[in-house]
C-alpha cells in the first residue's frame, strides 16, 4: 500500500482539509489529534499517522475503522488492494432466518458474533417480501455484554419493524404473510429460548 510521507502531514495540509470538508466529529477529532502531532514535532506518532493511507482520508478513515476494531479486541492492522484497513471477522457468527425461509426475499435474518474480547454485536437483514434492507455485521455496531444481550436486541428491533407495517395497505411492498411468518417465527424462537433455559 502506498503511505503518505509524514513530512506531508503539515499544519497548512491538515487546516486545508479541515475547512475544505464536511467532517463528522470522530474526523475532526483525528484531525486535531495529527495538529497536536505537528505542532509538538511528534514525528514518532506522525510516522504512526502515516502509515494508515496515501492520503489524508485514507488516513483518517483507516484510524478510524482500526479504533473501532479495537473496541472487539481486534488488533491484526492490514490492508487491501486498494488501501483500506481489512475488516476484522467476528468469533462465532450466527445468522438466523425468520419468516417464510424456503422462499427468497421472504425472510429475515439476524447476525450475531463477538469479537476477540468477548464483546457481542448484531446486524439485520430484512424483508417486507418486497421492501427490504440491512447490513453485515462491522465494528460500528452496539456492543453487547453476551450472545443473548445482542440476540434479544436485535429480535426486538426486527419485531418492531415488522408491526409497524401489520396491516400496510401497500401490499407491493409490505407482504402481510412473510411479516406475519416473520413476527410468528420471532415469538416461536424467543419461546422456545425461554424453555431451554428452565432446563
Amino acid at each position: 500500500m502506498e503511505t503518505i510521507n509524514e513530512t506531508q502531514l503539515t499544519e497548512k495540509s491538515i487546516t486545508a482539509y479541515l475547512n475544505e470538508n464536511c467532517l463528522a466529529t470522530s474526523e475532526n477529532n483525528i484531525l486535531n489529534q495529527i495538529l497536536t502531532c505537528i505542532k509538538s514535532n511528534n514525528q514518532e506518532q506522525l510516522i504512526w499517522f502515516s502509515l494508515f493511507g496515501g492520503s489524508i482520508r485514507q488516513i483518517v478513515m483507516n484510524v478510524i475503522a482500526h479504533r473501532k476494531s479495537l473496541e472487539f479486541g481486534f488488533t491484526e492492522i492490514s490492508f487491501g488492494q486498494y488501501g483500506w484497513l481489512n475488516r476484522p471477522v467476528f468469533l462465532e457468527q450466527e445468522n438466523i432466518k425468520f419468516g417464510i425461509t424456503k422462499h427468497p426475499n421472504s425472510y429475515s435474518e439476524v447476525h450475531i458474533g463477538r469479537g476477540i474480547n468477548n464483546i457481542w454485536t448484531y446486524a439485520l437483514s430484512y424483508s417486507f417480501g418486497t421492501a427490504g434492507g440491512g447490513c453485515s455485521l462491522s465494528i460500528y455496531g452496539k456492543h453487547y455484554e453476551s450472545r443473548w444481550a445482542a440476540l434479544d436486541t436485535a429480535l426486538t428491533e426486527l419485531k418492531e419493524m415488522m408491526q409497524e407495517k401489520v396491516g400496510d395497505t401497500d401490499t407491493t411492498n409490505y407482504k402481510q404473510p412473510v411479516i406475519l411468518a416473520t413476527l410468528k417465527a420471532i415469538n416461536d424462537y424467543k419461546s422456545k429460548q425461554v424453555q431451554m433455559t428452565l432446563f
